[in-house]
């Protein structure tokens, strides 16, 4: 009957997670959201929908060798490793110990008779084993919401890495579609400059032939100059561009790694969710909620301080002159001992800490709640720029098609007399200065769509969050 009262206890004191209980928070959250209306899926491998295929091999490099996710890594380990200790204390604690001495006692004034002065003496040996049993009983669960809250920190801690890895994903995703632009960027300015260097050439033929003033000469120069100029700036973007990407790859920045020669575009179906799934999607959210439960698990240990301490130890072993009877024989002792102890007269140091555990318990709600708040806002402004994005690409795509058009009749006319220079070199720059700026929005739609699977916490399976915190990532 004893061993089936301490199984039980045993059991009673077992740690377990705090259940997910995601707070109600003093905010009205519509059913739908109100920037958009979603209607594709949030993937595990999102970042295909964007329609570059290079992306696969490179987000799974920097998943693989990114040392800022390794370091991610490294601190879910600390915390599971901290939840391990943290259970520890709600079972018993047992040690054992070995002895052995050998003693020799000299009887000065006894000497032995026919042995010329020596001293009677006698050896003697001793051995001696041990088992000591220490264990508190956790009756009011002080130690089991310590336990409890340790693992909801190594949950806490898991989503943290799970939004690492989610961020470096993204991260990866942007710094190519960056450099890709980049290396777009560096050919339209190399087509500018041969275009500049052309328009320089004709109009130096015709001021040798009388047909142009000087100034005409210093203005087409000028202009080939400030190409020149900018060609060199988008070369340094680039390179800066290539090496950030190496870096999150885990590589040495050489700047040589590939990327392709165009920006795909984006025409796949605006991820889906609802603003009541956010706070089980995203990482981050996720991450607060755990928090804040392992804040209510302290506060709760925290309270029963105040109650009584019920511990027992015990001890048994067998002790022996001789190592043989210590094997074979029963030379058995024991003891067990039971101790009650209740604090007097630290009562006020007690319910200071648990004041300072209830602050903390607010602290974390109010950081949940305005992580939740933030994550709303996010989503928000990212199906709203999907829109403004859009139509702004529209309206470039055609001011660069016009421009390039008003360009090459610019040009056609300079040739035959009929146009000045002026207008010949602002309809060279508003073409090549459209383009550009196509280029860029069709980066920044891209990264839009990157930024809105962040948002709503694409690729990220929650529900493996809420299991026991040894799961591994």
């Amino acid at each position: 009957m004893k061993h089936a009262v301490v199984l039980s206890l045993f059991a009673l004191s077992c740690a377990s997670a705090p259940r997910v209980d995601h707070p109600t928070l003093e905010l009205t959250v519509p059913e739908q959201w109100t920037s958009a209306s979603p209607d594709g899926a949030v993937g595990d491998h999102w970042w295909r929908d964007l329609g570059a295929a290079p992306l696969d091999t490179l987000i799974d490099q920097a998943l693989a060798h990114n040392y800022d996710l390794k370091a991610a890594a490294a601190r879910l380990a600390s915390a599971r490793a901290q939840a391990r200790a943290a259970d520890a204390p709600l079972w018993p604690g047992l040690s054992a110990t070995g002895s052995g001495s050998r003693r020799k006692q000299n009887f000065v004034g006894f000497p032995i008779p026919g042995g010329e002065g020596r001293v009677l003496s006698t050896t003697s040996e001793s051995y001696g084993v041990n088992l000591n049993l220490s264990w508190e009983v956790d009756l009011w669960g002080r130690l089991r919401a310590g336990a409890q809250a340790a693992l909801a920190d190594a949950q806490a801690a898991r989503a943290d890495y799970h939004g690492a890895r989610l961020s470096l994903a993204a991260q990866t995703a942007r710094a190519y579609f960056a450099a890709v632009e980049a290396n777009r960027q560096v050919a339209l300015s190399e087509a500018t400059v041969e275009n500049y260097r052309l328009s320089a050439t004709q109009i130096q033929s015709r001021y040798r032939r009388g047909l142009r003033s000087s100034l005409d000469v210093r203005l087409g120069r000028s202009s080939l100059a400030s190409a020149e100029a900018t060609m060199q700036q988008r070369r340094q973007q680039r390179d800066i561009a290539l090496r950030q990407l190496e870096l999150l790859l885990g590589r040495y920045p050489n700047a040589s790694v590939a990327v392709a020669i165009d920006l795909p575009d984006v025409t796949g179906p605006i991820p889906a969710g609802l603003p009541a799934d956010l706070v089980a999607r995203r990482p981050d959210l996720v991450a607060a909620e755990r928090r804040l439960a392992a804040a209510e698990r302290r506060l709760a240990s925290a309270k029963r301080t105040l109650l009584p301490a019920i511990s027992l130890t015990g001890t048994t072993g067998r002790s022996s002159n001789d190592l043989g009877d210590l094997l074979d024989g029963n030379f058995s002792v024991w003891s067990l001992l039971g101790n009650l102890s209740q604090p007097l007269f630290q009562r006020d140091r007690l319910r200071a800490g648990i004041d300072q555990a209830a602050s903390a318990e607010d602290l974390a709600l109010f950081a949940y709640a305005q992580s939740a708040l933030r994550a709303y806002g996010e989503v928000e402004a990212r199906l709203r720029a999907e829109a403004f994005l859009a139509d702004q690409q529209q309206a470039l795509t055609t001011a660069a098609a016009e421009a390039s058009a008003a360009r090459t009749l610019a040009e056609e006319r300079y040739a035959r007399g009929l146009s000045d220079l002026i207008t010949l070199l602002e309809s060279q720059r508003r073409a090549f200065d459209a383009e550009s700026r196509l280029l860029s929005v069709k980066r920044q739609r891209l990264d839009a769509r990157i930024d809105l699977y962040l948002a709503l916490g694409g690729g990220f399976d929650a529900s493996s969050l809420y299991q026991h915190a040894e799961v591994s990532p």
